[in-house]
């Protein structure tokens, strides 16, 4: 049985040698190297026999950040499917890293046997992603709301007044509502749409915004 050749790279020394014990026991991976830092990790790689076929690589490390080591890894092993294992779960490092060239994402709240499983499915050519940073992917792609879902039926109403040119008294009496009422109501309004004037308001109307 091919064994899957495994390099760490995390400063952490509690989790380098939770990661250690653990991969050490499994037949299916053999762990070739733990690195603290991206620097020592590619000077330890010229004096490998063999060479690492999975990655699992941390963000916050000794020297350059793994997402900068991403492609000079990636560079010495071309071949080589990287998967950061982080606490960093912000949309920012999730993208930057992927980008770089990362195939899959974990968090460090991440199980032991699941942290296993993902190497597993990225050797055989898969992804694998935490279920907290697979749904803030998917949200990143999901359709954002246009901003006249952000205003309420009454709300449309008084825009709807504004732009016909009526006074805020005349669209008062209009919705039976008081003075301060509709003014109250066009604060809110600007802040939803985040403007400042009724000229913005006019503007966002007449082009189909709201």
């Amino acid at each position: 049985m091919n064994q899957i050749k495994l390099a760490i790279i995390e400063d952490d020394e509690l989790i380098q040698e939770s990661l250690n014990d653990f991969f050490d026991a499994q037949p299916k991976i053999d762990c070739l190297q733990i690195s603290a830092s991206v620097e020592s990790f590619l000077t330890a790689l010229k004096t490998l026999e063999k060479t690492p076929e999975v990655i699992l690589l941390d963000i916050n490390l000794l020297g350059m950040s793994g997402i900068d080591g991403i492609p000079l890894i990636l560079n010495e092993l071309p071949k080589v499917d990287i998967i950061m294992l982080t606490t960093f779960e912000d949309n920012d490092s999730i993208y930057k890293a992927l980008c770089a060239g990362a195939c899959s994402y974990l968090s460090k709240k991440t199980p032991l046997k699941k942290i296993q499983e993902a190497v597993e499915v990225v050797y055989d050519g898969g992804s694998y992603m935490s279920p907290s940073i697979a749904r803030k992917i998917v949200n990143s792609y999901a359709p954002k709301p246009s901003k006249s879902d952000v205003l309420t039926p009454r709300q449309k109403e008084i825009v709807t007044g504004i732009v016909d040119g009526k006074s805020y008294k005349m669209i008062a009496d209009d919705l039976f509502v008081s003075l301060d009422t509709v003014r109250s109501h066009i604060k809110n309004i600007y802040k939803a749409l985040e403007i400042n004037s009724k000229a913005e308001l006019i503007k966002k109307s007449y082009d189909n915004e709201i």
